[in-house]
This record gives structure tokens, C-alpha cells and sequence, in this order.
């Protein structure tokens, strides 16, 4: 049995539909970082949650961006759907650039947790030097192998393993 951070128990042995932004701004991507999950240190990945039901795509991303980075984003563009599979974790990941309208950034927390439950434990602007720095088993499959954060933008509606 592969064990899995308890502050991450309520996400496992189910299928999420989850809603990401892709934020670059002056060359830096943000990231928020998350404590360990399964087989990793850290977890970094851009923002982004689960969608409620009832709760538009574009609702839902805004909603995520704004509680765990402090930033008002617009929703510019869908990107890409990532199979996110590390088993008990499943999650559908529906990707979209945003743009930063407003607020400041700060490490969010996530609501649906009790505060000694958070995962949440930084948010950051990184470059790309500082994100192929990372190790790949500490950061989302997305930010392995990046050549510059215009990977990121140009593979429209691709679905990635």
C-alpha cells in the first residue's frame, strides 16, 4: 500500500476534476508549493483545484487563484487536459493561461481543510532556471523537461502522459 500525507487523505481513492492556471509574468512562472504528498519531498505545481458542482470552469479557476495565491486573474485561454494518475491520487487537470489583474501575492490556504490540515506551504514566481532545478519527483509532470514556459502555452487541447 503506497502511503499517502494524511493532510492529502481527502483527495485519494476518487477521480477530481481539477481546474490549473498557467501564470507567467517577466519570464517567471508561478508555482505554489505543497507539502509532500506521495514519494516526494515538496510538491510544486501551478494553482489550481477542484471543481464543485454547480461551479463554472472559469468560476472555479478564479475562485482557486484567488485563495491560494492572493491574485485576481483573468481567464485568457484553455491550454491543455493532464491525466494527473499516482495512485490513490486521480485527477483530471483542465489547464488555461490566466493573467494577474489585481492583489498581491501570498500563500494561500485552501478552505475545504482545517487550518493544521493544510497543504499549501508557499507560493512563488520561479524561473524557468529555478523550476528545472527541482526535482522531477518533487514538481508536476508539466515542469519535466521544459525548455521555456512557451511549452507551456503551445500545446493547445494536447492530452499529456
Amino acid at each position: 500500500m503506497i502511503e499517502i500525507n494524511p493532510n492529502a487523505a481527502m483527495y485519494a481513492d476518487k477521480v477530481r476534476i481539477r481546474v490549473c492556471g498557467i501564470c507567467i509574468q517577466d519570464n517567471k512562472l508561478l508555482l505554489v508549493r505543497h507539502q509532500a504528498t506521495i514519494k516526494n519531498q515538496v510538491f510544486w505545481a501551478p494553482p489550481g483545484g477542484g471543481l464543485q458542482f454547480g461551479e463554472t470552469i472559469e468560476a472555479c479557476l478564479k475562485r482557486e487563484m484567488l485563495e491560494e495565491t492572493g491574485l485576481i486573474v483573468d481567464v485568457t485561454r484553455f491550454l491543455f487536459v493532464n491525466e494527473f494518475l499516482q495512485a490513490p491520487l486521480h485527477a483530471l487537470e483542465l489547464f488555461f493561461e490566466v493573467k494577474p489583474v489585481s492583489g498581491t501575492i501570498a500563500t494561500g490556504t485552501d478552505p475545504e481543510a482545517a487550518p493544521d490540515m493544510q497543504l499549501i506551504e508557499e507560493v512563488a514566481w520561479k524561473t524557468k532556471q529555478e523550476v528545472n532545478a527541482i526535482p522531477l519527483t518533487d514538481k508536476h509532470s508539466i515542469l519535466h523537461h521544459l525548455y521555456s514556459f512557451n511549452d507551456l502555452l503551445s500545446l493547445p487541447h494536447h492530452f499529456l502522459k
